[in-house]
């Protein structure tokens, strides 16, 4: 019996030391596994600011040939305004008394194609 017993305690021993060999396998797995997807955000991280980084340049190159044409449209745009403005302070009160005149000024006269029985 006690050979029974004492291999029975070698058994458990030997069971609990596989217990604890896969526990140490499982967190080492684990471990290298939280390790690779670290490392896969940074490189994804790093890719992303790469790609970023060549769209801006990119972008301020292509824009950068519109910016000019737009300031050039802007500048236009206010010399075009300014000669309206001009033109409105110049002609304003003339449009304005000829625009009166017509309004009051009245004169009744008979319309060619009214006639007269008679």
């Amino acid at each position: 019996m006690a050979s029974q017993s004492a291999g029975i305690q070698q058994l458990l021993q030997a069971e609990k030391r596989a217990a604890e060999r896969v526990a140490e396998a499982r967190k080492r797995k684990n471990k290298r596994l939280k390790q690779a997807k670290e490392e896969a955000q940074a490189e994804i991280e790093q890719y992303r600011l790469q790609r970023d980084k060549e769209f801006k340049a990119k972008e301020a190159a292509a824009l950068g040939s519109h910016g000019s044409y737009s300031e050039e449209v802007e500048k236009e745009t206010l010399a075009k305004m300014s000669i309206i403005q001009e033109n409105y302070k110049a002609n304003s009160d003339l449009v304005l008394e000829q625009l009166l005149s017509l309004v009051c000024d009245i004169k009744p006269e008979i319309h060619i194609n009214y006639r007269i029985n008679g």
